[in-house]
């Protein structure tokens, strides 16, 4: 006979969701009424089969201790019963409201609504980011009540008919034979105990209104845009408290311009420096640099300072590069200007012939 986990084509550690996925998966796909192939009602009745006892917690058990003979004629099993009820014109939705009485919800158990997510902005430095920083958030939220620990109750006791559990068996007859479903204690609403004295701070809701100071860990080289994710520090609900989405923005460096790891940089250097050469110090997030800049550099030369860019925020780290752009000078005293004019008459005032050159043969 095949196994269960085969039909469902789930692993045998999944969860009821993963089972209850696969079901509705697999029933829509083989259900008669839309598949018409002569194995669609044979398939379709096995994986029903097989969800009905990977569903419940106990059958399941009982399934994965001794297996297909756990569910046999005598033992009050699938065997020897009759599936003709589940042909065409059956809904798969009905399938599971026959075994457990109310569908999906009760049979996987119902689902409680978890507290809202929250957003909060955060505008970093570039300094910030290359060095990782620890932010301090204050925010106002649906928080557990600091009174009751999110009870409900100053006076509670537990609740006598799941006598704590929370979860209440049926036993429902249906035509494979009588069926045990698990489903949240009605009387409690889950929670395992009931208020005897109804806590007066959050007027048994369980949960306040109040501000909160979180400290949230930003590591280097984070990105703009970046969004981190805080776990459970959403606002609070039924279910469980939702979750806290930090934004990140970076802000606008006054010299820096950044390209992933990498920074840019442009510094003026003189008309001398870029003729003669020379030696140039140049900032950087740690400090200061020096960039060699050799003899005849041109204006628009860029110069790579390697590791001295931003930190990857998994690996490795990105360069600065350093481009260089000849300044003209402005004002000259009289000296300056004489010194100048002389060194023209020595170059000549007029662009190399090799210039015009290649600017007629442009034209040309």
């Amino acid at each position: 006979m095949v196994d269960y986990y085969e039909i469902l084509g789930v692993p045998r550690n999944a969860t009821r969701e993963e089972i209850k996925k696969a079901y509705k998966k697999l029933a829509k796909k083989y259900h008669p009424d839309v598949n018409k192939s002569p194995e669609a009602e044979k398939k379709f009745k096995e994986i029903s089969e097989a969800a009905a006892v990977l569903g419940d917690e106990e059958k399941r058990r009982q399934y994965d201790s001794v297996g297909h003979e756990a569910f046999t004629k005598s033992g009050g099993g699938f065997s020897g019963f009759d599936f003709s009820g589940f042909g065409p014109g059956t809904d798969f939705g009905d399938i599971f409201e026959s075994f457990f009485g109310g569908g999906f919800n009760d049979f996987f158990g119902r689902r409680r609504r978890r507290g809202a997510d929250l957003r909060y902005d955060v505008t970093l430095t570039l300094q910030e980011v290359a060095e990782g920083v620890t932010k301090r958030l204050r925010i106002r939220k649906e928080d557990v009540c600091p009174h009751c620990h999110g009870s409900g109750a100053e006076e509670k006791r537990t609740c006598g008919t799941c006598h704590g559990s929370g979860h209440v068996a049926q036993m429902r007859r249906t035509p494979f034979g009588v069926f045990q479903s698990t489903t949240t204690c009605p009387h409690c609403n889950g929670r395992g105990f009931v208020a005897v004295k109804t806590c007066r701070t959050c007027r048994g809701r369980g949960h306040v209104e109040r501000e909160k100071e979180l400290r949230v860990e930003i590591p280097a080289g984070v990105e703009d845009g970046t969004r981190l994710r805080v776990a459970g520090e959403g606002e609070v609900g039924e279910g469980g408290a939702g979750d806290l989405y930090v934004f990140i923005s970076i802000k606008e460096h006054p010299l820096f311009k950044r390209d992933g790891s990498d920074l840019h940089i442009d510094v003026p250097i003189s008309f001398f420096q870029a003729v003669f050469g020379d030696a140039i110090t140049v900032p950087t997030l740690t400090g200061k640099a020096k960039v060699k800049v050799p003899a005849g550099t041109q204006s628009g030369t860029t110069f790579r300072l390697r590791g001295k860019g931003l930190p990857g925020m998994h690996r490795g780290h990105g360069d600065e590069l350093v481009t260089v752009h000849v300044e003209t000078p402005q004002k000259l005293t009289k000296k300056q200007e004489k010194a100048l004019r002389a060194a023209s008459e020595a170059f000549g005032k007029s662009p190399s012939k090799s210039l015009f050159e290649k600017l007629k043969e442009r034209i040309v």
